[in-house]
Protein backbone atom coordinates (compact mmCIF):
# COMPACT_ATOMS: atom_id res chain seq x y z
CA UNK A 1 0.00 0.00 0.00
CA UNK A 2 1.19 3.27 -0.86
CA UNK A 3 1.78 6.01 1.88
CA UNK A 4 1.07 10.14 1.47
CA UNK A 5 4.51 11.86 1.99
CA UNK A 6 2.79 15.24 0.88
CA UNK A 7 4.08 17.71 -1.78
CA UNK A 8 7.90 16.63 -1.82
CA UNK A 9 10.39 16.55 -4.48
CA UNK A 10 11.41 12.89 -4.87
CA UNK A 11 13.63 13.32 -8.20
CA UNK A 12 16.41 12.30 -6.17
CA UNK A 13 19.47 11.22 -6.62
CA UNK A 14 20.95 14.02 -8.25
CA UNK A 15 24.46 14.48 -9.31
CA UNK A 16 26.42 17.17 -7.39
CA UNK A 17 28.36 19.68 -9.77
CA UNK A 18 30.56 22.76 -8.53
CA UNK A 19 29.58 25.94 -10.60
CA UNK A 20 31.75 28.34 -11.40
CA UNK A 21 31.81 32.06 -12.41
CA UNK A 22 33.68 35.10 -12.51
CA UNK A 23 32.35 37.46 -9.04
CA UNK A 24 34.01 40.92 -8.68
CA UNK A 25 36.79 39.94 -11.21
CA UNK A 26 37.90 36.66 -9.16
CA UNK A 27 37.05 32.82 -9.89
CA UNK A 28 34.44 31.25 -7.65
CA UNK A 29 32.29 27.81 -7.25
CA UNK A 30 29.52 26.67 -5.14
CA UNK A 31 28.42 23.32 -4.56
CA UNK A 32 25.04 22.88 -6.34
CA UNK A 33 22.56 19.65 -6.72
CA UNK A 34 19.54 21.04 -8.33
CA UNK A 35 20.95 20.84 -11.93
CA UNK A 36 18.73 19.54 -14.66
CA UNK A 37 18.78 18.94 -18.76
CA UNK A 38 16.31 21.41 -20.73
CA UNK A 39 17.73 19.63 -23.90
CA UNK A 40 20.55 17.97 -25.49
CA UNK A 41 22.23 21.36 -25.55
CA UNK A 42 20.88 23.44 -22.82
CA UNK A 43 20.83 22.89 -18.55
CA UNK A 44 19.35 24.53 -15.76
CA UNK A 45 21.17 25.18 -12.41
CA UNK A 46 18.54 25.93 -9.33
CA UNK A 47 20.38 28.35 -6.97
CA UNK A 48 19.35 30.12 -3.63
CA UNK A 49 19.79 33.92 -4.01
CA UNK A 50 21.56 33.82 -1.31
CA UNK A 51 24.75 32.68 -2.95
CA UNK A 52 27.24 34.95 -4.31
CA UNK A 53 28.25 33.03 -7.13
CA UNK A 54 24.54 34.54 -8.53
CA UNK A 55 25.74 37.84 -8.98
CA UNK A 56 29.09 36.47 -11.00
CA UNK A 57 26.48 34.65 -13.30
CA UNK A 58 24.27 37.78 -13.55
CA UNK A 59 26.99 40.35 -14.53
CA UNK A 60 29.31 38.33 -17.11
CA UNK A 61 26.45 35.77 -18.59
CA UNK A 62 28.75 32.84 -18.51
CA UNK A 63 28.82 30.12 -15.97
CA UNK A 64 30.90 26.45 -15.70
CA UNK A 65 29.47 23.29 -14.49
CA UNK A 66 31.71 21.15 -13.04
CA UNK A 67 31.31 17.59 -11.93
CA UNK A 68 33.73 15.97 -9.50
CA UNK A 69 34.28 12.64 -8.98
CA UNK A 70 33.77 11.01 -5.33
CA UNK A 71 37.47 11.46 -4.53
CA UNK A 72 37.15 15.39 -4.57
CA UNK A 73 34.32 14.92 -1.36
CA UNK A 74 35.61 17.01 0.76
CA UNK A 75 36.38 19.70 -1.43
CA UNK A 76 33.18 19.42 -3.15
CA UNK A 77 31.23 19.73 0.16
CA UNK A 78 33.32 22.69 1.29
CA UNK A 79 32.46 24.57 -1.59
CA UNK A 80 28.99 24.39 -0.37
CA UNK A 81 29.72 25.13 3.64
CA UNK A 82 31.59 28.49 2.76
CA UNK A 83 30.69 31.73 1.15
CA UNK A 84 32.65 32.65 -1.95
CA UNK A 85 32.07 36.40 -0.43
CA UNK A 86 34.41 35.80 3.05
CA UNK A 87 37.19 32.51 1.29
CA UNK A 88 38.84 32.22 -2.04
CA UNK A 89 37.53 28.77 -2.90
CA UNK A 90 39.15 28.86 -6.40
CA UNK A 91 42.59 28.57 -4.61
CA UNK A 92 41.63 25.12 -3.79
CA UNK A 93 41.52 23.54 -7.16
CA UNK A 94 44.03 24.30 -10.34
CA UNK A 95 41.65 26.64 -12.38
CA UNK A 96 41.59 26.80 -16.33
CA UNK A 97 39.35 29.17 -18.93
CA UNK A 98 38.16 27.62 -22.47
CA UNK A 99 36.47 29.07 -25.41
CA UNK A 100 34.59 31.47 -23.07
CA UNK A 101 36.96 32.88 -20.93
CA UNK A 102 34.47 34.26 -18.24
CA UNK A 103 33.49 30.69 -17.35
CA UNK A 104 36.35 29.29 -14.59
CA UNK A 105 36.71 25.52 -14.71
CA UNK A 106 38.31 22.77 -12.65
CA UNK A 107 41.20 21.28 -13.74
CA UNK A 108 40.79 18.31 -11.30
CA UNK A 109 36.96 17.58 -12.49
CA UNK A 110 37.08 15.06 -14.89
CA UNK A 111 33.83 16.59 -16.96
CA UNK A 112 33.17 20.27 -17.27
CA UNK A 113 30.89 22.22 -19.83
CA UNK A 114 31.07 26.32 -19.89
CA UNK A 115 27.66 27.81 -20.68
CA UNK A 116 26.29 30.72 -21.99
CA UNK A 117 23.51 32.14 -20.06
CA UNK A 118 20.06 32.00 -22.27
CA UNK A 119 17.74 33.03 -19.69
CA UNK A 120 17.46 33.63 -15.71
CA UNK A 121 13.88 32.29 -14.11
CA UNK A 122 13.28 33.93 -10.78
CA UNK A 123 11.29 31.58 -8.64
CA UNK A 124 10.40 32.75 -4.90
CA UNK A 125 13.60 31.91 -2.92
CA UNK A 126 15.94 30.33 -6.49
CA UNK A 127 17.45 31.84 -9.62
CA UNK A 128 16.85 29.81 -12.54
CA UNK A 129 20.19 29.80 -14.59
CA UNK A 130 19.77 28.15 -17.84
CA UNK A 131 22.98 27.97 -20.09
CA UNK A 132 23.31 26.60 -23.47
CA UNK A 133 26.69 24.83 -23.36
CA UNK A 134 29.16 26.04 -25.94
CA UNK A 135 31.93 23.49 -25.04
CA UNK A 136 32.49 20.71 -22.75
CA UNK A 137 35.78 19.05 -21.74
CA UNK A 138 36.68 15.33 -20.35
CA UNK A 139 39.71 13.47 -18.91
CA UNK A 140 41.35 11.03 -21.74
CA UNK A 141 41.12 8.60 -18.73
CA UNK A 142 37.38 9.26 -18.67
CA UNK A 143 36.52 8.60 -22.57
CA UNK A 144 35.43 4.95 -23.69
CA UNK A 145 34.21 4.32 -27.72
CA UNK A 146 31.06 6.51 -28.45
CA UNK A 147 31.14 8.41 -25.29
CA UNK A 148 31.92 9.49 -21.72
CA UNK A 149 32.62 6.38 -19.05
CA UNK A 150 30.34 7.63 -16.07
CA UNK A 151 32.08 4.77 -14.18
CA UNK A 152 35.76 6.23 -14.72
CA UNK A 153 34.29 9.51 -14.24
CA UNK A 154 32.91 8.53 -10.80
CA UNK A 155 30.54 11.55 -9.66
CA UNK A 156 29.18 12.43 -6.13
CA UNK A 157 25.53 11.73 -6.17
CA UNK A 158 23.45 13.96 -3.50
CA UNK A 159 20.00 12.58 -1.56
CA UNK A 160 18.16 15.13 0.41
CA UNK A 161 16.15 12.80 2.22
CA UNK A 162 19.45 11.81 4.78
CA UNK A 163 21.60 14.46 3.27
CA UNK A 164 24.36 11.95 1.67
CA UNK A 165 26.86 11.63 -0.82
CA UNK A 166 26.01 8.17 -2.93
CA UNK A 167 28.68 7.12 -5.24
CA UNK A 168 26.89 5.65 -8.82
CA UNK A 169 25.55 2.17 -9.17
CA UNK A 170 25.82 -0.47 -11.98
CA UNK A 171 24.79 -0.33 -15.32
CA UNK A 172 22.02 -2.81 -16.00
CA UNK A 173 20.22 -2.05 -19.43
CA UNK A 174 20.23 -0.46 -22.55
CA UNK A 175 17.74 2.28 -22.62
CA UNK A 176 15.74 2.45 -26.10
CA UNK A 177 16.59 -1.33 -26.18
CA UNK A 178 14.95 -3.23 -23.23
CA UNK A 179 11.35 -1.90 -23.44
CA UNK A 180 11.16 -3.44 -27.22
CA UNK A 181 10.55 -7.48 -25.17
CA UNK A 182 7.15 -6.01 -24.34
CA UNK A 183 6.83 -3.74 -27.68
CA UNK A 184 7.43 -7.61 -29.23
CA UNK A 185 4.77 -8.94 -27.27
CA UNK A 186 1.81 -6.70 -27.61
CA UNK A 187 2.49 -6.55 -31.40
CA UNK A 188 1.75 -10.36 -31.27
Amino acid sequence: MKKQLGARNCLYPLPTVLVGAIVEGKPNFVTIAHVGIIDLRSVSVSMNRVHYTNAGIKENGTFSINIPSVRMVVETDYCGLVSGSKFDKASVFDVFYGVLETAPMIESCPLNMECKLVQTLEMPHHDVFIGEIVEAYCEEECLEEGGIDYEAVGPILFTMDDKGYWRLGERFADAWEVGKELLDKKRE
